[in-house]
């Protein structure tokens, strides 16, 4: 067994997780092209630090902690990439899964079998579509359709999406029909989105007045104020001073952007 085999076989949920940020490789696969591409970094790192330790007569001995620290740091960072996928994909599906699911409600309520319901849904759009098409894909490879269900809901990274699956897989268990609790999570899954929204409002004001305070009143006194104190006090302001404090201005309104940009609920109205 490979080293590669064997960091993957210590890591048993790196399989669910793969699947969850779509990456399809195998966990031996990942893990091994994270090896090769960290050690490829980090002996770029080590060749320029190399550099900088003879230009400055230190001792060469560093280059191989340098390499160490380098190479542990970067294969962390290559095997945290399926976190990072998953998480943009949960954002993804949380956007449009309340579409998706009302997409699927609709089929079943028009008389469909829940499998034509998802094949139907395996080719709407976006990121919960792609899920669908998964379930699908397992089910056409002689999967059981509660098994591929099981499956779905334990690598989704979506905590809505894996409420539907749930509600869908355990109606199937029970034998009842899928509509109803379906309709009802669904209903669940919009009052949270109103919810969201609600304390976006709230937030949203709050961040609006101390907004208007610190990047927008405060630089207008200041700069004023600094204008008059310097004219009286025969300070030189030439142009490069105001175009370092229109710097720090356009620092300050991109940091609000982000803010708010963070705080707006994940989902499409």
């Amino acid at each position: 067994m490979s080293f590669a085999h064997s960091m993957a076989a210590r890591m048993p949920d790196l399989r669910d997780k793969l699947r969850g940020a779509g990456i399809n490789k195998k966990p031996a696969e990942f893990v091994g092209e994270s090896f090769k591409n960290a050690f490829v970094l980090a002996l770029l790192v080590s060749i320029l630090a190399m550099f900088l330790i003879l230009k400055r007569e230190m001792n060469i001995s560093l280059v191989v902690v340098v390499f160490i620290i380098a190479y542990g740091l970067f294969f962390t960072l290559m095997m945290k990439r399926p976190d990072v996928a998953m998480a943009k994909r949960e954002r993804e599906i949380d956007k449009d899964v309340l579409f998706a699911g009302r997409f699927l409600l609709v089929k079943l309520n028009s008389g469909k079998p829940l499998i034509n319901a998802l094949f139907e849904a395996s080719e709407s759009y976006g990121v919960a579509g792609e899920y669908f098409k998964e379930i699908v894909n397992d089910i056409k490879m002689g999967t059981s359709l509660e098994d591929a269900l099981e499956r779905a809901y334990k690598t989704t990274p979506s905590q809505k999406f894996r409420k539907i699956l749930f509600q869908i897989n355990n109606a199937l268990k029970i034998g009842v029909d899928v509509s109803q609790p379906l309709d009802a999570t669904l209903e669940e899954i919009s009052y949270e989105q109103f919810i969201e929204i609600q304390r976006y409002g709230k937030k949203l004001n709050s961040i609006t007045m101390f907004y208007l305070l610190v990047a927008v009143v405060m630089p207008s006194l200041g700069i004023t104020l600094f204008s008059i104190v310097g004219s009286m006090m025969s300070l030189r302001i030439n142009l490069p001073v105001f175009f370092v404090i229109l710097f720090f201005l356009v620092l300050l309104q991109l940091f609000f952007i982000g803010i708010i940009r963070n705080m707006r609920p994940n989902l499409n109205i």
